[in-house]
């Protein structure tokens, strides 16, 4: 990490600093309506996830700890205090891997940043303007730190997303709060203590649902560090780039403070999200997607099937090989099981991760004869495409092969309004009737004009 100039801003001061300033003047139209096409994405696997066993479980608990609040827990009509909702609304959207990520970054913005923002506008009852900058902040929050730790946390094993997230999430409900410099830096360096997570779930005996809650927890720690900023509890400035801090502990030898305030201003990480289509790991996105095509409209029959071959990257054959999960959350981690799942079903389906489906002996056979291998074009693209090459080989004879580096849903390859509207519909249709979806739909659609976010709050509990 470079050293910091004697008497110069750090780098996470001159990123508060941007994030405070932020306007409905100075931030480009197009990053409004991306941040809300997000927010709007986050909501839908928000309400998906609320209905999932772990969503329920937390939303139990929260509610059984009592505690009066006027914040909107997603899929019910209780309310809570502002970060017990975070946190169950963070879970949620996290709770079955369809939640947006950032590419190259690594990280999954939405299931922090939009439960932390929502949390805190409705606690202060802001305008939409307000929650959609708080949003844009936590994004540009989430990305910059990921990007300045550089990959030596993930390779060590830490998950990403919540060792940046309780920062962004800061981020988010500070800028919401309309919190001033100094109480934002105050709020990051008490969320910077925060932060920690690690990737056992990927481990391969058994990932439980402990997944599911890191957003959660960022999102519930990035509200609380703000409301005790509020009061005056004060935080290191220098948590993020200084001695000891965040980037220096975390990040060891790849991290780069300089990375945090970099093109800011003129990049903006709305623009390099990835709006995801299957629910599993991103890094089998792409594999998963050329089998689909191979294999045509058709599911195929295992006997059918000879061989298949998936060349990915070095991070992902270690890491994603187990051919036999034990469970939803290493199914979803499996290149082989969500392999097989492509050429015998409908791997977009939830269904498709079920307990049933797991244990189902002919995906499992098949999936015990899907080989991995590192393939130098897609170790050299990683980790800002997530590519893999392809090779289906049937038994009679045929060989079809194909590659692909971005998957459906990247920025190399967006998907239309159509397609987000399709998703939104079918992961809420889990927890809302018709009449109640498009209610949401039509207020969300309206953000940035709503003069208080009320009406949102009583769309999202009907």
């Amino acid at each position: 990490m470079e050293s910091q100039t004697p008497g110069a801003a750090r780098h996470s001061e001159k990123l508060a600093e941007f994030a405070t300033s932020l306007s409905r003047t100075n931030v480009p139209a197009r990053v409004f309506t991306q941040a809300q096409a997000c927010f709007i994405d986050s909501i839908g696997c928000g309400l998906f996830g609320a209905k999932q066993s772990w969503g329920e479980m937390m939303a139990d608990n929260t509610l059984a700890e009592g505690g009066a609040g006027q914040c909107t827990l997603l899929g019910r009509r209780q309310t809570v205090a502002p970060a017990p909702a975070a946190l169950v609304n963070g879970t949620a959207i996290h709770g079955f891997e369809l939640d947006d990520i950032i590419v190259g970054a690594l990280v999954h913005p939405g299931s922090v940043v939009v439960p932390a923002a929502l949390a805190a506008a409705e606690y202060a009852d802001v305008s939409g303007l307000r929650l959609l900058l708080g949003v844009i902040a936590g994004y540009e929050a989430m990305a910059r730190l990921s990007l300045a730790l550089g990959v030596e946390p993930a390779q060590r094993g830490f998950h990403m997303t919540p060792i940046v997230g309780p920062i962004a999430a800061a981020f988010a409900a500070g800028v919401t709060l309309s919190l001033t410099p100094d109480k934002l830096l105050a709020a990051i360096g008490l969320a910077c203590s925060a932060s920690s997570g690690i990737k056992s779930f990927a481990g391969g005996s058994g990932g439980g649902m402990v997944k599911r809650m890191h957003a959660g927890r960022s999102a519930e720690a990035g509200v609380r560090m703000c409301q005790l900023a509020e009061r005056g509890f004060t935080g290191p400035r220098a948590a993020l780039d200084g001695k000891f801090g965040l980037l220096e502990v975390f990040g060891g030898s790849t991290a780069s403070a300089e990375r945090l305030t970099e093109e800011l201003g003129s990049r903006w990480a709305t623009d390099a999200v990835w709006v995801k289509h299957y629910p599993m790991c991103g890094g089998i996105h792409s594999a998963v997607q050329v089998l689909q095509q191979l294999r045509g409209d058709a599911a195929l029959e295992t006997g059918d099937i000879k061989k298949v071959r998936i060349g990915t990257s070095r991070y992902a054959v270690k890491n994603n090989g187990n051919p036999a999960p034990l469970d939803t959350m290493g199914a979803q981690y499996s290149i082989p099981y969500c392999a097989a799942a492509a050429l015998l079903a409908n791997p977009r389906d939830p269904a498709a991760f079920s307990d049933r489906a797991i244990t189902n002996p002919i995906t499992r056979e098949l999936a015990n004869r899907i080989d991995l291998y590192v393939d130098e074009q897609a170790e050299a693209a990683y980790p800002n495409q997530m590519g893999a090459r392809v090779e289906l080989h049937l038994r009679s004879g045929e060989v079809r092969t194909s590659m692909a580096f971005d998957a459906h849903g990247t920025p190399a390859d967006p998907c239309t309004d159509a397609e987000r509207k399709e998703k939104f519909r079918r992961l809420a249709s889990a927890a809302k009737p018709s009449a109640a979806i498009d209610r949401v739909l039509d207020v969300a659609n309206q953000l940035e004009q709503l003069s208080s976010v009320r009406a949102l709050s009583e769309a999202l509990r009907s």
